[in-house]
């Protein structure tokens, strides 16, 4: 998969997998990294889906519809991607913390309900549920911060409430914050995350 990798400042920080949303590349959440914990690595990640041209992690049917098969697929092939780069760039993998945005974030989701141990912890901005068949694996010791807009035309209320209670019933310990705003990703998220971040 297309990426870029930053190690981090020592070898007991983490390495932050960075997953933009649609239309975005691996530049996009560089920032937003660098601005919760400079000294964190960075492995991140370009979709390997192209929706009109636009950069995606997997297929969708329509706005808000995903094609499970495909975010099936596209889950294993990142899982096996993160252990590939850990390999090669020697980060360790049990200390990965997943930060993502709207199509990002749903993939990140998806790593935690798929795979046991998959993620250190979670930075999810605007995510959805993304699949809610799923039986999900034990997640204890799981931290998850999970950033909504109270007017989020793309992300309902409710999909951040349901997913805070998939994750938290599955275990993880999920922290929901709220702002009055759209589907933007906004500084004040930030902000919040690396709050929430430091206290971990």
């Amino acid at each position: 998969m297309k990426h870029i990798y930053n190690p981090p400042a020592d070898a007991a920080k983490p390495t932050f997998l960075l997953l933009h949303g649609t239309g975005g590349t691996e530049t996009d959440l560089l920032p937003a990294a660098g601005h919760i914990d400079p000294e964190a690595g960075v492995l991140s990640v370009r979709g390997n889906v192209s929706e009109n041209g636009m950069p995606r992690f997997f297929k969708r049917l329509s706005e808000g519809v995903f094609d499970m098969e495909d975010l099936r697929e596209r889950t294993e092939e990142l899982h096996a991607f993160i252990g590939q780069a850990a390999d090669e760039y020697g980060f360790d993998r049990n200390n990965v913390i997943a930060l993502g945005y709207s199509n990002g974030a749903n993939i990140a989701a998806n790593l935690l309900f798929s795979y046991e141990d998959s993620l250190k912890a979670a930075i999810l901005h605007h995510p959805m549920v993304p699949d809610r068949n799923k039986q999900l694996p034990n997640s204890e010791g799981t931290r998850v911060f999970i950033a909504a807009g109270t007017n989020d035309p793309i992300c309902p209320k409710e999909e951040s409430e349901d997913l805070e209670k998939l994750l938290s019933g599955a275990g993880a310990e999920v922290d929901l914050h709220w702002e009055n705003q759209g589907h933007q990703l906004t500084m004040d998220e930030l902000v919040a995350a690396k709050a929430w971040y430091e206290k971990g």
